[in-house]
């Protein structure tokens, strides 16, 4: 997954193809959780490019969105935004997978 590296390219990358915004952090235990097998779920909708957001970096694009707990997901195709898997809970494998394939 590549790492967000300022707001011109989360412009770029939100108004191109279909993008999953992932809002992380490294003090955060739940995105440790999700980090082993994020590799797998990126393989299996490969369609989808996925980008990491680091909440503390990007903590204006964070209010923005609306990002009330981590991890997070935003996901946008073409500028358009296509769904929010944005909570404090946890997240599994199996209700990432299921988000992503009810866009």
């Amino acid at each position: 997954m590549d790492k967000l590296k300022d707001l011109d390219q989360f412009k770029e990358l939100r108004d191109s193809g279909k993008t999953v915004f992932v809002f992380m952090t490294s003090w955060c235990p739940d995105c440790h959780y999700i980090r082993p097998f994020m590799p797998e779920v990126e393989n299996k909708f490969a369609d989808f490019r996925f980008v990491e957001i680091d909440r503390d970096d990007f903590g204006t694009l964070g209010e923005a969105l609306q990002i009330s707990g981590i991890p997070s997901f935003v996901v946008y195709a073409e500028g358009e935004l296509l769904g929010r898997f944005v909570s404090r809970n946890r997240k599994t494998q199996k209700e990432i997978e299921a988000f992503l394939e009810q866009l």
